[in-house]
């Protein structure tokens, strides 16, 4: 049911919202999926063993026809192996379907008759566009338009037949080449840019509870921390044709920095996103939710100094409805910019109350997250992602 003096959609284990002024979030036609298999979340980063098919071996035969027992060498050639080849896709969103051990078919065996074997069919893997390829943490391919092409493991070459090897002195060779083995690669795959906009939190910050409340999206909900141990991303459409994509990512604790837990591997979501909304959990004793925002701040600083000053960020207040909340609002007001201040980082782009269980302060919310990406630069006509 819509409530127009409001602007809040309520729908079945869904929320949904509007704004008065400036494009307008949408409400999508269709509801939350309601399937008992649990949603994937995003695979952004992993390391491949990419295998090139092996070539196939010569043959060696010698024809033999009813005219002439000893016709001369007659083995043919073995196919090339295939290449393992890497092409950025437009309607790819994720590394899920990349498995870790990728093995491209090898080259068939030469046969008698100058019978030529095929070649392995070369294994074509589509990953999205942006992804970076490294290999032994060096830089070697960035497949930055849709349909590029990388050839990551070259197939080997077929060996020759003993066709191949006959001469005017050596008219009847027993020899054949074997096939050479495959270009082996270990290589580290990595999505350059996931979201527009990324929740960061604390764990039980209510970040998955807020990608719910906003997007289609259905990231695991429950009182214990560490719920979320990937990135589950959301859509949020308006009503200009533009898409806002949210990441919710995986909580952190003081020592992230360090590796401390899976502190690297969570921290390197939060540089895949063009800019940052760090969720404080406000329904805790004052200075707590000052000091965990200092804390976050730190710990991306310390992880990558260049994403925490280049990344526009800013904060949502959660758990609004609480009383204890509603009192240490002015205070984060007051504080959190002064407090949270560092020399060539910029300042926190806004301060939102919001209420993920409720839905108090999501209109707002929504559209000043849309403000963000613009004013960040990473919402323009075309889309970035």
């Amino acid at each position: 049911m819509y409530c127009a003096c409001r602007r809040v959609f309520f729908l079945p284990g869904l929320l949904r919202f509007a704004s008065s002024s400036g494009p307008k979030a949408l409400r999508p036609k269709k509801g939350k999926s309601q399937s008992l298999i649990p949603p994937k979340a995003l695979v952004d980063f992993k390391i491949v063993k990419a295998f090139a098919g092996k070539g196939g071996d010569g043959c060696v035969s010698f024809a033999q026809t009813y005219s002439k027992a000893e016709a001369g060498p007659d083995g043919g050639d073995g196919g090339n192996g295939g290449d393992v080849i890497f092409q950025a896709c437009a309607n790819v969103s994720g590394l899920n379907n990349i498995s870790t051990d990728i093995k491209a078919p090898p080259g068939i065996k030469g046969k008698n008759k100058e019978l030529h074997g095929a070649n392995g069919q070369n294994l074509l893997l589509k990953v999205p566009i942006g992804t970076i390829i490294k290999e032994e943490g060096k830089e070697i391919m960035d497949l930055a338009e849709d349909g590029v092409k990388f050839v990551a493991a070259r197939g080997g070459a077929g060996g020759k037949g003993n066709k191949f090897f006959a001469t005017d002195t050596n008219q009847t060779p027993e020899i054949a080449e074997l096939g050479m083995e495959g270009d082996y690669k270990v290589l580290s795959l990595e999505i350059r840019s996931m979201a527009h906009i990324g929740l960061i939190g604390f764990p039980n910050a209510g970040k998955s509870s807020l990608l719910q409340s906003i997007t289609r999206a259905r990231p695991k909900v429950a009182s214990y921390p560490f719920t979320t141990l990937g990135p589950y991303l959301g859509v949020i459409p308006y009503n200009d044709y533009r898409k806002l994509i949210v990441a919710d990512l995986p909580g952190l604790i003081q020592g992230a920095h360090k590796n401390r837990g899976l502190g690297h591997s969570f921290l390197r979501h939060a540089t895949r996103c063009l800019s940052l909304v760090f969720v404080v959990d406000l329904a805790q004793p004052w200075p707590q939710p000052l000091h965990e925002l200092y804390t976050l701040r730190e710990e991306l600083r310390q992880y990558s100094e260049s994403v925490a000053q280049q990344r526009g960020w800013a904060i949502a207040a959660n758990k609004i409805d609480l009383q204890l909340a509603q009192e240490n609002l002015p205070l984060l007001e007051k504080e959190a910019e002064e407090f949270l201040a560092h020399p060539g980082e910029p300042k926190p782009f806004m301060i939102v109350p919001i209420s993920a269980k409720t839905g108090q302060g999501m209109p707002t919310f929504v559209q000043e997250m849309r403000r963000l990406a613009e004013e960040s630069g990473f919402l323009s006509d075309e889309d970035d992602l």
